[in-house]
């Protein structure tokens, strides 16, 4: 490939920039080729992968200090370049004044500054915009004279964009709209945009969630020509089908899931076998047979990723006939699946597994509150009653799945048992009840049963050599553990390295020394932070956090893309057909699957968190003036925030806090009173009164009481 061609010199041959003329010469090409050279040289000077002198000279950017990468702009207006090619551990920092009018998430050339010592963060400065994120922002309409202006959702755009009245499309003030760009800002000006969609008032149901939805580039609604490739799917299995799986529909394979969902991706059995083992089946619905490779669905659901839960609201990635219906392993009824048979011994070790293309019918659609009740011997009697044939296969499961935890315990996987939000609305979408969500032992046995199979389904096709979807999380990085032990001294802990590797045990052993201590939530959110996110990736590097050698997705085809991959993967493995130009075609699109996978995955749990933080504002409207307790949960600069018993967290700003002088202390995360000498430390319980409570801004604020 040319442009690998071209930048593969250019590493190699660092002592100077090339004239387009040298560049032609040294790489023998053709005269005739020169115009599609040329074109070459632009692309990549557009991608910034490398720089053209104002004098036709070309070198990589690093020849000039300079490098390309995604910026993060934070609502105070610096931001964070993640340079390409890198994990993200050692972003470069690019002060207010130096972004060039860059919003987070374009794709920016940055020069590296001089580095000022002393262990600081490396800066930089925004030479020009290479990719802007978006081309649509959603936002609110303010009304002028002559003119309107659209503020943006998200604060990280920190700019207004000019309306011209001939392109409002009849918003009014303070509809909800998207608007398309139209201008970029230059100097001192505005950018500018149409307004393209009025979502409705603010007020109105369904408009918060709808504008989000917008802001994220979600939609419920598919491009008609999925929609009618999955009307063509039948709803009945073909009996064809049927005789060629092994067939588990005598087995008693049951699902487990939420109350309210839908779209159910596995279903499981345990069975005791007679030399004490355990045979555990976890059956995962067989999307792909339905979901052909390069058809519009398929195309859909990649471009989309995962579906996505908005609370009452659910953004499928694949259209509902197929979540809901053929797809989804609904009870007593044949369904395709494929499925992972393991062995499991007295230790919680698969000392044998298979996988195969397999039908199952479930003998019931359980949920978790039920299961939970009948393990935890609270359950009433009707439902002792209605489950009377499942209890001792239930009893069974819980036997394995304590296996199971004890086994990963055992080699160092890391729980951090954090307490889930979780918020009810009405009929209206007004959130009615906001608390800790319940992690009780019937979602600790289905997690366990899940991993199970993600871990020796990687593990299988590993050793195979071929390509494959992982679900990777790095090894934290030395700087990141370095500052978590200096937080963790003024607490009196401490994590202990061995040189350059670091073993996940530290954190399981720390997590179980802050058991039950006032410290215990601060310290286990901190440990976090100090972890890499995980990802997908198509080379194995192992899982940090489960310390798994091997692990992927293989769980959820209905709802996310990579196990979707995986699925395919498998399927031609089992039936033989893994040629060496199937291998090859999936060596070359498992990197992209897994980068846009990534990508999607994070979109969406930023859209999720969104609508959280406003109806979590929206909830504590009425409880203004109103007085809680909470705990310190983050110290900053400018303040800090307090967490309640229910989840939701406010912030207490430092200019409110006038009974002294208040200093921030970054090493030990407190806030020091220079007068009094009174302190504020994560952890620490303190009275609130709620002062002010905004779903439009995502926001809340506290004062001490």
């Amino acid at each position: 490939m040319l442009e690998q061609k071209i930048i593969d010199f250019l590493k190699e041959h660092t002592e100077k920039p090339y004239l387009e003329s040298e560049l032609m010469s040294a790489l023998s090409i053709d005269p005739i080729d020169r115009s599609n050279f040329i074109a070459t040289l632009e692309s990549l000077a557009e991608e910034g992968k490398l720089i053209r002198t104002k004098k036709g000279k070309h070198a990589l950017p690093e020849f000039f200090n300079m490098c390309a990468g995604r910026i993060q702009i934070t609502t105070r207006g610096f931001g964070f370049v993640t340079v390409d090619g890198t994990d993200g551990t050692e972003d470069v920092f690019v002060p207010a004044v130096a972004t060039k009018g860059a919003f987070s998430g374009d794709r920016v050339l940055i020069k590296c500054l001089p580095s000022k010592g002393g262990g600081q963060k490396k800066e930089g400065e925004v030479v020009s915009i290479i990719e802007r994120a978006f081309s649509k922002i959603v936002g609110t309409y303010e009304e002028n004279k002559g003119f309107g202006f659209v503020v943006p959702d998200d604060k990280k755009v920190r700019s207004d964009f000019f309306v011209s009245k001939n392109d409002t499309l009849g918003a009014k003030q303070g509809d909800k709209v998207v608007l398309e760009v139209t201008k970029w800002a230059e100097g001192r000006r505005n950018p500018e945009g149409k307004i393209i969609e009025v979502l409705g008032s603010f007020g109105e149901p369904g408009v918060d969630i709808l504008s989000v939805m917008r802001q994220f580039d979600l939609s419920d609604d598919f491009p008609g020509k999925v929609m009618k490739q999955a009307e063509k799917i039948s709803t009945e299995v073909e009996a064809d089908e049927l005789q060629r799986r092994e067939d588990f529909r005598n087995y008693t394979v049951i699902t487990i899931d939420g109350k309210d969902a839908k779209d159910l991706d596995d279903a499981i059995h345990v069975i005791s076998l007679e030399n004490g083992h355990y045979e555990l089946g976890v059956h995962i619905a067989d999307v792909t047979h339905y979901v052909k490779e390069g058809s519009a669905l398929d195309k859909e659901a990649l471009k989309r990723g995962t579906s996505v839960y908005l609370l009452n609201r659910v953004i499928p990635m694949l259209p509902k006939r197929l979540s809901n219906g053929i797809c989804s392993l609904n009870p007593a009824i044949d369904r395709l699946t494929l499925s992972c048979i393991m062995e499991i011994d007295e230790t919680g070790t698969v000392c044998a597994h298979r996988i195969v293309e397999s039908v199952i019918k479930t003998v019931e659609r359980m949920n978790y509150d039920d299961v939970s009740d009948i393990l935890e011997d609270t359950a009433d009697e009707a439902l002792k009653n209605r489950y009377a044939h499942l209890i001792e296969p239930i009893k069974e499961m819980r036997k394995l799945a304590a296996i199971l935890e004890a086994k990963r315990e055992q080699r160092g996987a890391i729980d951090f048992d954090f307490a889930e939000t979780k918020i009810e609305l009405d009929g209206d979408g007004k959130p009615i009840w906001i608390g800790k969500a319940d992690r009780r032992v019937a979602h600790r046995l289905i997690e366990s049963f899940m991993l199970a199979a993600n871990e020796t389904v990687a593990e299988h096709v590993f050793w195979m050599e071929l390509p494959f979807v992982y679900r990777v999380h790095e090894d934290p990085s030395p700087e990141k553990i370095e500052t978590l032990n200096k937080f963790l001294y003024h607490f009196g802990y401490k994590v202990h390295t061995g040189g350059e590797s670091f073993h996940p045990t530290e954190i399981q052993k720390l997590l179980e020394s802050v058991e039950g201590k006032k410290e215990e939530h601060v310290i286990s959110k901190m440990a976090l932070r100090s972890l890499k996110q995980a990802r997908y990736a198509a080379d194995n590097v192992g899982h940090f956090g489960l310390a798994a050698k091997y692990y992927c997705h293989f769980t959820s085809p209905i709802r996310r893309y990579p196990d979707l991959q995986i699925h395919r993967i498998l399927r031609e493995i089992i039936n033989g057909s893994m040629s060496a130009e199937r291998i090859a075609h999936y060596r070359s699109i498992v990197g992209e699957v897994s980068e846009q996978s990534s990508e999607r995955e994070r979109n969406a749990e930023l859209a999720e968190r969104e609508v959280d933080d406003m109806k979590m504002a929206e909830y504590m409207v009425q409880f203004v003036g109103d007085t809680f307790k909470g705990v310190i949960s983050s110290v900053t600069s400018f303040g800090m925030f307090i967490e309640l018993d229910n989840t939701v967290e406010g912030l207490v700003r430092l200019e409110d806090m006038d009974d002294d002088y208040y200093i921030f202390d970054e090493s030990r995360l407190q806030l020091v009173g220079e007068r009094l000498k009174k302190t504020y430390s994560l952890g620490d319980e303190v009275e609130i009164r709620v002062t002010r409570a905004d779903p439009k801004l995502r926001q809340i604020d506290f004062e001490l009481a």
